[in-house]
């Protein structure tokens, strides 16, 4: 790994007088932001096959990964390999995020509704080793009883029974989890229950869905083992008519409950801004998970970029006083591109967008607001972009001892070229 010298630092003392100039603490920022969790997901390393059949591939249930570059970790222990070499290309501090059909199951199939804690002592080994925490996700999908579309609103009281029979699972498991990490494991329920085309019975769909929560989070875990997350949606691959879990749905059942909503900026319109949804919910629930993403004109998952859309999210926890209160996790997929690569262009792109936002002069903002100045405010805004952040970004690269961006390109290839390529 290469280090900055003496010209890096002094670049970073003139960034570091020009914010203070607007009242920003540049080293409070930094001390801040390296404490902020990101939760990285492991379904980037392998196009969301999971490990529970050696011949696992991708089917249904409203997911697609495209592309088929070489180097796609096949195994749980090419999977941490290779999550090892993305942990040491980006800053700041990591969970990982996993889901249940990612568990070491050894040579016999293990089907989702008899999945045990076993399973994952494994992962919970390896991230004791390496001081990070866990999260977890029901597998919904990619399984013959989603193949019709329904999962927990389904109307077949078998399939349904399965499906609740997992979520109890997971839910048991992630508790374990947290309680053996010493850290609560957030687990996030989606489920891709829908139909394509025009459906008449909305409200039976919806009320069948009610009740196989009400039974799922009728066993109660302490909160400093585990978080349960609900995750809403506009549309998939299969439900471009109908979804039963929407937005307004999980909103209701998530405030009458007490449960999370989980917030995935793939999962609205395009045009949606995603960033004004959260002082709404913030400002009457005490947490909320985030599934950054990048979607291009549905939800397509592309790897996360420093663009207006992330900045704008981070912009408005930093802004809302609430970024402590929410669980930040990527949720991407791109199999037509190095994988490590995707995942640490979208981890470094999430903590460039926090570090961003929480370099600006609010305090200086908020006042000018309140002034009814909304010139200067304005001014102040558009004086941000061409402020020296690119000199603290390095900074704060250098004291987490990774490559800075013209450096992560080489490594990544270098590992493509004697690991990734090697595998046939």
């Amino acid at each position: 790994m290469l280090h900055r010298g003496r010209n890096a630092v002094t670049q970073y003392e003139r960034a570091r007088s020009e914010y203070a100039d607007l009242g920003v603490d540049v080293e409070s920022v930094l001390d801040a932001l390296a404490e902020i969790p990101v939760s990285i997901h492991c379904w980037q390393g392998d196009d969301v096959g999971g490990f529970e059949r050696p011949d696992s591939v991708l089917a249904g249930g409203g997911i697609q990964a495209t592309g088929n570059f070489p180097g796609k970790a096949r195994n749980v222990e090419e999977l941490r390999a290779d999550l090892d070499k993305v942990f040491s290309l980006v800053p700041g501090t990591h969970r990982l995020n996993l889901h249940a059909s990612y568990g070491e199951f050894g040579d016999a199939f293990v089907d989702r509704d008899q999945i045990e804690e076993k399973h994952y002592q494994g992962w919970v080994d390896w991230a004791k080793e390496r001081g990070i925490g866990l999260d977890f996700n029901g597998t919904f999908f990619s399984h013959p009883y989603a193949d019709d579309g329904f999962t927990l609103a389904s109307k077949d009281p078998k399939i349904r029974a399965f499906w609740i029979e997992h979520a109890k699972r997971c839910r048991r498991i992630a508790a374990w989890i947290g309680k053996e990490l010493g850290s609560p494991c957030i687990l996030d329920t989606w489920i891709p229950d829908g139909a394509k085309d025009y459906t008449v019975d909305k409200m039976g769909y919806r009320r069948i869905l009610k009740r196989s929560l009400d039974e799922i989070f009728s066993i109660e875990y302490p909160k400093e083992y585990m978080r349960d997350a609900l995750e809403t949606k506009l549309f998939g691959i299969g439900s471009e008519a109908f979804v039963v879990g929407s937005h307004e749905f999980y909103m209701n059942y998530a405030a009458r409950n007490g449960q999370m909503l989980c917030i995935d900026m793939g999962h609205f319109h395009v045009g949606e801004d995603i960033s004004d949804k959260l002082s709404a919910i913030l400002l009457f629930d005490d947490e909320i998970l985030l599934h950054v993403s990048r979607p291009m004109r549905w939800d397509s998952d592309h790897v996360v970029l420093f663009n207006d859309t992330v900045r704008a999210v981070a912009e408005e926890l930093v802004r809302s006083g609430k970024l402590s209160s929410a669980h930040i996790g990527l949720d991407y997929f791109d199999a037509s591109i190095n994988r490590v690569g995707a995942w640490v262009t979208g981890i470094r792109s999430m903590r460039k967008a926090l570090l961003y936002a929480m370099l600006e002069p609010l305090d200086k903002l908020r006042t000018l607001e309140e002034q009814g100045n909304g010139y200067a405010k304005m001014a102040l805004l558009e004086t941000m972009p061409v402020m020296p952040f690119g000199a603290v970004w390095e900074e704060f690269c250098r004291r987490e001892d990774v490559p800075v961006e013209q450096e992560v390109v080489d490594i990544v290839l270098d590992y493509e070229a004697d690991v990734q390529g090697l595998r046939v």
